[in-house]
């Protein structure tokens, strides 16, 4: 369908420009969703300056991802899956399956986090601002116009979000000095803390939501490749300006001397440090990271799920309702939340490695990407973003994993 998008529509310069946006802020509230914040606090608290290091990997890493893909996505016009079945027949059926799997236990958090943030910002049962934002996400995929729905509220509340974070990291008082420095220098580097992070922003699902938006938008094809490398590399800027702004907003409270609520870091973090107003912005900024998360996990993992069956594309967006109405109805049955976000972000990250090594490998077959050439440079830094990231998600895989699942069972 996107093929046909492509090849018969001219899209004006301010169609274009609205497909880019939306899928660049597709793919970073995507990415920070309750788990970002939740990961980014934790972190912060442990390792203080240092995650201003863990930060700036985590971005090289990241856009040696996401070009790779993007770019590999918009020459084929494919779909993650459909790319990886064609590297090796059945490859794309396990990619597909473990990135909806990533999906799934992302989306519960997602859902879980919207509620808190309802809770936080009105009062609400969690469970009751938990099945609020289940419902607007319904009837945006619902709605006759899904998409441009979808492309404004992720753009809109990412703004937001930004904005209401970086005032509360103006009244924290960070050492600003101190977090640059160790951005280069740092005193200690976590390799788990890295390979989540990355997982978080660019594995499993998310490094794929834009991509897959821009196809179905009619941006692809090799005369699109500039503009598709710029929202690609725009979604991650996005994400980690995010992600800077409340690691300034957390040291400036841990490094005053205040512990972070085990329970809920991120809410203390702002109440600290704004007071009562501050534990109301957490809310709204929990709120819409959730329903964001909720939006680009399920378009995304849906995506995927296309493989299976044509009548899953035919009728996708009833789908995606499903897998939200799921998403919302096992909320009240996982516990630990903190524990789950983390380690569902790790776990993207060792599923980052496996969706990386197809493009790749599917960049450099004639019969899959035609007379397309794929730089060498973007090669090269791919390739080291795999190596990178199987050796430290096996690092993680037998040291922290295990430890996180026998705390949640």
């Amino acid at each position: 369908m996107s093929n046909q998008i492509d090849d018969r529509k001219q899209m004006t310069p301010k169609e274009r420009m609205s497909a880019m946006a939306g899928a660049a802020f597709l793919m970073a509230t995507s990415a920070v969703g309750p788990g970002f914040l939740t990961q980014t606090a934790v972190f912060t608290e442990t390792l203080l300056a240092s995650f201003a290091f863990v930060i700036l990997a985590s971005i090289i890493l990241d856009i040696g991802a996401q070009v790779n893909i993007w770019r590999i996505v918009a020459v084929t016009r494919m779909r993650g899956q459909e790319i990886a079945n064609a590297v090796l027949p059945g490859l794309g059926y396990i990619l597909a399956f473990f990135i909806v799997l990533g999906g799934l236990a992302f989306n519960i958090g997602n859902v879980a986090g919207g509620g808190m943030g309802v809770n936080a910002l009105l009062g609400f049962d969690a469970r009751i601002g938990a099945v609020m934002t289940g419902i607007i996400c319904i009837i945006v995929f619902l709605s006759r116009e899904a998409n441009v729905a979808m492309d404004k509220i992720v753009r809109y509340l990412g703004a937001l979000m930004i904005l209401l974070t970086a005032y509360v990291m103006v009244t924290s008082h960070p050492p600003y000095g101190e977090a640059a420095l160790r951005t280069f220098a740092p005193i200690e580097v976590d390799f788990f803390a890295i390979v989540t992070v990355v997982g978080g922003t660019v594995g499993g699902y998310i490094t794929f939501a834009g991509g897959h938006r821009l196809l179905d938008a009619g941006v692809s094809g090799k005369r699109n490749l500039g503009y598709v490398t710029n929202t690609a590399i725009t979604g991650i800027m996005v994400a980690s300006i995010m992600r800077f702004v409340l690691f300034l907003a957390v040291l400036g409270v841990v490094t005053a001397g205040f512990a972070l609520n085990p329970d809920n870091p991120t809410a203390s973090v702002f109440q600290i440090a704004a007071g009562e107003i501050g534990f109301r912005i957490f809310g709204l900024v929990l709120w819409a990271a959730g329903i964001t998360s909720v939006i680009g996990a399920a378009y995304t993992s849906v995506s995927f799920l296309t493989t299976f069956h044509p009548a899953i594309e035919k009728y996708k967006n009833y789908w995606t309702v499903g897998f939200i109405v799921f998403s919302t109805s096992v909320f009240a049955v996982i516990g630990q939340p903190v524990t789950l976000l983390i380690l569902a972000g790790a776990f993207n990250g060792l599923i980052l490695p496996l969706a990386l090594g197809c493009i790749l490998f599917a960049a450099h077959k004639s019969r899959i990407v035609g007379d397309y050439k794929h730089p060498v440079w973007l090669t090269v830094f791919g390739a080291f973003v795999v190596i990178i990231m199987t050796y430290f998600g096996f690092m993680t895989l037998t040291t922290t994993i295990p430890d996180l699942w026998n705390q949640m069972f």
